[in-house]
């Protein structure tokens, strides 16, 4: 295509009910759009100080570094890595999906040795199994984990994990990437130690920020290291001197407007309620969850093991993956997301994730199924997922009320 025949670029309006992103409420657009001001900027300070409280509150944590990595979550995985891993070490890594594999390819680039703890795709990490392998590795010093798997949707038991971890002199590593803010991480009761996310998933921001948080063991092992970080960038010594004290010391141009932008994200949780932002994602994972059942869809994970802001559906034998993905976008504009690794092609991952997250979203999506999946070969009874959405959503309701009453 030749420059000249390029134009301004306006991207079509989406559901996006797929693994990441997720829909940005307008306030939070409009946050993106303010004026650019100095990152040394007295005010553009005071921002940062209150945007690392925000980060406290959704992590339920008084952690003194809690701050947001500049780059997407795989920079907030690797941030952790390069600070808590020195080469030599030897490093648990719990692998029951895509992105415990992505932590192993950290830890080797660390010059370090990963000691995997190989799980099955769709479960939560077998803590028994994770006490076992530390028991045969006392070397070990980190204990790297997914608490909520993005390419399954499970969710394990991190704060037994920490504790297992730590029994054994490990520090710990976790992803809550696409945990945080639709379920619990309670990073001070759980004791956890390092924690990343991504401000793309359940905080309905733009992606490329990486809220992460760090208790004292970490910044205590950090500020003790004698070898010098593989990184500059993600160097926590300098870190510190930048995020973590009143008086900031220049380390990178922050992204000033993303960070706007993550702050209303925040401050909008905030406002609705950390509990009413879990419980919203609850509701609506369960009006789907009816309606996808009443079509005779079959999930990958246990209900107890499934985050609700993550569905995992296996796609009926004979049926086109791609096509009704393809087929949701032309007739809804909504998308839906694919297999990874080896469920590639054999199931479809919903996303109800932040603002996303919402009973208009599920019951399009739904509708738009009933009449795509008959086209595909697959019969479905004209308005049953539907149905047993609104059913649920009333029943819902129904409690709501008499809870109120009482």
């Amino acid at each position: 295509m030749a420059a000249d025949n390029i134009d301004t670029f306006i991207p079509p309006q989406r559901i996006l009910m797929g693994p990441g992103p997720s829909n940005i409420h307008p306030r939070v657009l409009k946050a993106m759009s303010e004026p650019v001001i100095g990152y040394m900027d007295p005010i553009f300070v005071q921002m940062m100080a209150e945007l690392k409280e925000l980060i406290r509150y959704v992590y339920q944590t008084d952690n003194m570094l809690s701050y947001p990595v500049s780059g997407p979550g795989s920079v907030g995985m690797e941030n952790c890595f390069v600070n808590l891993v020195q080469p030599g070490d030897k490093v648990v890594v719990c692998r029951n999906g895509v992105f415990g594999g992505r932590m192993i390819e950290n830890v080797l680039r660390c010059g370090a040795t990963p000691v995997i703890l190989e799980g099955v795709w769709g479960e939560p990490i077998d803590l028994n199994a994770l006490e076992d392998l530390l028991k045969k590795t006392p070397e070990a010093r980190v204990v790297a984990f997914v608490h909520g798997e993005t390419s399954t949707g499970v969710v394990s038991d991190a704060k037994t994990i920490a504790e297992i971890a730590h029994r054994y002199d490990c520090l710990t590593i976790v992803d809550a990437v696409t945990s945080l803010a639709g379920v619990p991480v309670l990073a001070k009761e759980w004791d956890l130690d390092a924690v990343y996310s991504a401000g793309q998933k359940c905080l309905s921001c733009t992606p490329g920020l990486a809220p992460s948080t760090f208790n004292q063991r970490v910044i205590d092992f950090v500020t003790g290291r004698k070898d010098k970080i593989q990184s500059w960038f993600m160097d926590m010594t300098m870190i510190l001197e930048y995020w973590g004290k009143t008086v900031r010391t220049y380390h990178h141009t922050a992204p000033i407007n993303a960070l706007y932008a993550l702050h209303e994200a925040l401050l909008m949780l905030k406002e609705e309620g950390l509990e009413n932002v879990w419980a919203r994602h609850r509701s609506n994972y369960e009006a789907l969850r009816d309606g996808l059942e009443a079509m005779g869809l079959e999930f990958l994970v246990k209900e107890e093991y499934r985050l609700p802001q993550i569905s995992t559906v296996k796609v009926p034998e004979g049926v086109s993956e791609p096509q009704l993905r393809a087929e949701l976008l032309k007739m809804s504009s909504l998308e839906i997301g694919a297999g990874l690794g080896p469920l590639a092609g054999k199931v479809w991952r919903f996303g109800l994730m932040g603002q996303t997250s919402r009973p208009d979203y599920v019951l399009t999506c739904l509708a738009s199924m009933e009449k795509i999946l008959p086209t595909l070969g697959y019969p479905v009874k004209p308005g049953v997922a539907v149905a047993a959405a609104h059913k649920r959503y009333a029943a819902q309701h129904a409690a709501a009320a008499e809870k109120a009453l009482a």
